[in-house]
């Protein structure tokens, strides 16, 4: 007779024994109630309900973590741990609920997350520097230069690892009035136009040029339909969401870091790295005034 067969009635022929409700909690606040007659549990709890049970509790505890990072006055501040729903031990205790009479709560069990880049790592890829460049901008377009501000610091600190590529689009998101970006002017098909965002492609330029001069690999990477104000012609890089992006990648034995800022009307954005990569830099050009050429 088939052993399989044999279990199955082995199993049917038990008494079947139905939960109450399961409360879970975090941090002992309530956060789901699971009924027992949510999907079908005997002889085998239904994986597929299983997993989405705990898809929803992951997106209610997760935490993200926090990089370390270097602040305004060049200090390191430690990364942060963050925390996901631990699935294994998650899974354990609902059989144990459901098979073994375990009690109707539940803490949820948490999986510390360790952010990628801790302070022993970022003080070593800020040693030295392997590319910069700076670009000037008018202190009078205010809402320009408040996009200008907030691309920035969406790419400061930014660390790039061996072999990873960069996007600008994903890395600073989509610009929306919601993040506090303003409509300013943006140059679409030859024309000036106002739009939301308008000013973060000399961030995007600015960057170019300096990820350029540290000799990273450019994947992609478009120039406007006219030249603009802020960098020599063709050395420009446009963005728009869902359109043109600047995309390098990192070649290199190390991780880079990326710090950008604006100082005065000055946006600089600097490349570092470990004092033991082996890079290649490159020269790139400056106005023809040359005012911003580093020193």
């Amino acid at each position: 007779m088939n052993f399989t067969w044999l279990l199955g009635l082995f199993i049917l022929s038990q008494q079947v024994y139905m939960p109450q409700s399961l409360e879970i909690t975090s941090n002992g606040k309530p956060i789901s109630i699971v009924k027992p007659t949510e999907f079908p549990v005997f002889p085998f709890i239904h994986s597929e309900k299983l997993n989405t049970i705990m898809d929803d509790l992951d997106k209610r505890v997760y935490k993200e973590p926090k990089n370390a990072r270097v602040d305004k006055n060049g200090n390191i501040l430690p990364g942060q741990p963050g925390y996901r729903l631990n699935r294994q031990i998650f899974t354990e205790k609902m059989y144990s609920y459901y098979f073994n009479h375990s009690p109707s709560k539940l803490e949820v069990p948490l999986l510390t997350v360790y952010p990628r880049v801790d302070s022993e790592l970022m003080g070593n890829i800020r040693s030295d520097k392997i590319g910069e460049y700076i670009t000037s901008f008018n202190y009078d377009s205010r809402q320009r230069n408040n996009n200008i501000y907030l691309a920035a610091e969406a790419i400061n600190n930014f660390v790039l690892f061996p072999g990873e590529t960069f996007s600008f689009n994903k890395v600073v998101g989509q610009r929306t009035a919601e993040k506090g970006y303003l409509p300013a002017r943006v140059i679409i098909e030859g024309e000036f136009s106002d739009d939301i965002g308008g000013g973060i492609c000399q961030v995007s330029s600015t960057l170019f040029n300096a990820i350029d001069n540290a000799g990273l690999k450019v994947l992609q990477r478009s120039s406007h339909s006219r030249e603009v104000s802020y960098v020599p012609p063709k050395r420009d890089a446009t963005v728009s969401w869902n359109g043109p992006d600047l995309i390098f990648k990192n070649e290199y034995n190390q991780p880079i870091l990326i710090q950008a800022k604006t100082v005065d009307n000055k946006l600089k954005i600097e490349v570092y790295s470990s004092d033991v990569i082996q890079f290649k830099p490159k020269k790139v050009p400056y106005l023809p005034n040359e005012q911003n050429v580093p020193k």
